[in-house]
């Protein structure tokens, strides 16, 4: 289930990325030759000739006048080939090469520009279903349910970590006593002093009874049993709210990767090496299910924040990526013509290898991270 739940969030980031440059592609005019769902030998095809439809199939190999949409064999994302984006055509109408440099710098651009418009609708499906959050700055008319006392963090060492209590537990009660908020909480806990008391908690697990001794927390400089508290809730949005409020998030989600990507720069380029927290497809393939398994608003999020990952992604100027094929554009307007398609191409072709290069890498250190978890999902998978 989590192979599929990861299929399917990647070919619909990447499908919607490739729509973008098909549609604006086609709004000036540009052949699409063939958008794909997977990656070839293809299986199937589709093209509409002289009014039907015909088969195509992967031995086919004839330049059709319409786009040919085809379902191919590698399950992953999908793509669009676009006349004239490698350098062919170039004295044809509705090649890409012949496009004038804004427009050609507009289809590259609009794929990036669908992944955050995704973004913002997931978050907006986010917002209108009701979204787990603190409840000490929530929107005027928001709608509150579900509403709870949650840890939110648990200091080391602390009575609290001691008696086994983790994040995101929900405390229910205090010797039977029922709490209405995380104040009226932390004001009964440091009114019991150095005296045990019983915590009744939610957990992830059911329902739990936690014996918890209060003690002189160094780091507060008062007893106490050591944990952050909120009051948190399911927050909905109504429509306006939350459309402004995806919009924020995007941006600031945005602001976020793009630092991040900052920080991967640095660790590769000025302290050689690679951090711990980046994943590939293996790493992603296992979030992605644990997301899933935290329900649907979860892994909406989880969808959305990738999506700007590969927005970000696509547009670092780094050729074989849409921003490198930007930078192509803007040298080709200062010196006022193209460089060698030869040579772009090329410097494609070798990027794109070495890129893929370093997924393996990658997803190696991913195997070996995973390696229990993976072989877990199998035997599960097989019935073993």
């Amino acid at each position: 289930m989590t192979l599929l739940i990861f299929i399917i969030v990647l070919s619909v980031l990447v499908l919607i990325h490739e729509l973008g440059h098909f549609l604006a592609a086609r709004i000036f005019g540009v052949k699409a030759a063939e958008f794909g769902l997977g990656f070839p030998p293809r299986a199937i095809g589709m093209v509409k000739e002289k009014g039907r439809w015909k088969k195509v199939t992967s031995r086919d190999q004839t330049e059709y006048h319409n786009t040919i949409w085809s379902l191919n064999w590698l399950p992953f994302g999908g793509f669009v080939k676009l006349k004239g984006e490698e350098a062919d055509g170039e004295n044809e109408k509705d090649s890409l090469i012949s496009k004038p440099i804004w427009q050609r710098l507009i289809v590259m651009a609009a794929g990036v520009g669908m992944n955050w418009i995704l973004a913002a609708v997931l978050f907006f499906i986010v917002f209108t279903i009701g979204v787990p959050a603190a409840l000490d700055d929530v929107p005027a008319g928001a709608t509150v349910t579900d509403k709870a006392i949650v840890i939110t963090a648990v200091l080391p060492g602390s009575p609290a970590e001691e008696a086994g209590l983790k994040l995101g537990d929900q405390v229910l009660k205090l010797d039977d006593q029922a709490i209405p908020d995380e104040a009226k909480l932390r004001e009964i806990i440091k009114s019991q002093g150095d005296r045990a008391f019983k915590l009744g908690v939610r957990t992830f697990e059911g329902e739990k009874e936690y014996t918890l001794q209060p003690r002189l927390i160094e780091e507060l400089g008062y007893s106490g049993i050591g944990v952050g508290l909120a009051d948190a809730g399911t927050v909905k949005l109504g429509p306006w709210q939350a459309m402004r409020q995806s919009v924020i998030v995007t941006a600031f989600m945005t602001k976020e990767v793009v630092f991040a990507f900052g920080g991967l720069f640095k660790d590769l380029v000025v302290e050689r090496k690679v951090t711990q927290d980046l994943s590939g497809p293996v790493g992603i393939a296992i979030m992605t299910g644990q997301a899933a398994r935290q329900g649907i608003v979860v892994l909406l999020q989880f969808a959305a924040i990738l999506s700007l990952n590969l927005a970000v992604i696509n547009f670092l100027p780094i050729p074989a990526l849409d921003g490198g094929r930007a930078v192509f554009l803007a040298i080709e307007k200062i010196r006022r013509k193209p460089i060698s398609r030869k040579l772009e191409v090329g410097m494609h072709n070798v990027v794109f290898i070495l890129l893929i290069a370093l997924i393996i890498l990658i997803t190696a250190r991913d195997l070996f991270r995973y390696g229990g978890t993976i072989w877990s999902g199998v035997r599960g998978l097989v019935g073993m």
